[in-house]
């Protein structure tokens, strides 16, 4: 990229001032602390560009949703205070909306029979609710839910991020996948997931996008993590009303 002549002109000031300071030291202090060759630069090479006469793809390779957003039917967030909403009432609403995953022939079926046991009196340790955290990750000043959620009897993880919009709960990202950690960096969510290739591991970024008011796909790394050993799946909480984060 060719450098604007402004800033072309900086750099020549500022190293013209640095040149001259360490001649200024030098000659104070005799030969010691004297400047000393590195040897040869080498020559920056600009990027190859192969095939440029290449004919463009007219259409992605294969579908890929980069951003979900959805408002929540039957729940009313009071204050807009996201800490107020039940997290069991946020994954039994999606159930209810979604019968051809969790209905009796859904993929997703012996989730709905686990969500019993979430509630007051159940087994906590079949609940398939995992703890929900609690950060601002769209920037609004205020905490949004991330939740995750067991997908019986598969292998794989729900992961829900939620927002609040006057009153109303609102839905940013929905992502299932066999998964071996979540993290939040920033206001960035990481899905880590285990690869085909022992030693390696997917890890895919989802970030805010205020253009489209959702969390959208950023980027997918395909990475080797050393031994070819994964992380432990996540365990469900034993109670989804225990304390959660905070945003930080």
């Amino acid at each position: 990229m060719p450098v604007r002549p402004a800033r072309r002109a900086a750099r020549t000031a500022l190293a013209v001032t640095a040149v001259a300071l360490l001649s200024a030291t030098a000659a104070a202090c005799g030969d010691t602390g004297a400047l000393q060759g590195a040897g040869p630069t080498p020559t920056a090479a600009s990027p190859a560009r192969l095939w440029p006469d290449l004919r463009p793809a007219s259409s992605p390779a294969y579908p890929y949703d980069v951003a979900t957003r959805k408002t929540v039917r039957g729940i009313t967030v009071h204050g807009d205070d996201i800490r107020e909403v039940d997290p069991v009432d946020v994954v039994e609403a999606e159930l209810a909306a979604r019968p051809d995953d969790y209905g009796s022939k859904g993929a997703y079926h012996a989730t709905v029979d686990r969500m019993k046991e979430c509630r007051p009196g159940g087994n906590r340790a079949r609940c398939p609710l995992l703890k929900p955290y609690y950060r601002d990750l769209t920037g609004d000043g205020r905490a949004d839910l991330t939740l995750g959620f067991r997908l019986y009897p598969t292998n794989q993880t729900a992961v829900r991020v939620y927002t609040v919009e006057g009153h109303r709960l609102v839905q940013v990202l929905a992502d299932n996948d066999a998964i071996v950690g979540v993290e939040l960096a920033g206001r960035a969510l990481i899905e880590r997931s285990p690869a085909d290739i022992s030693g390696y591991e997917y890890r895919t970024t989802w970030v805010w996008d205020p253009g489209q008011r959702a969390m959208v796909f950023s980027r997918d790394e395909y990475l080797h993590v050393g031994d070819g050993r994964h992380g432990k799946t996540p365990s469900p909480t034993p109670s989804p009303a225990d304390s959660a984060e905070s945003p930080r």
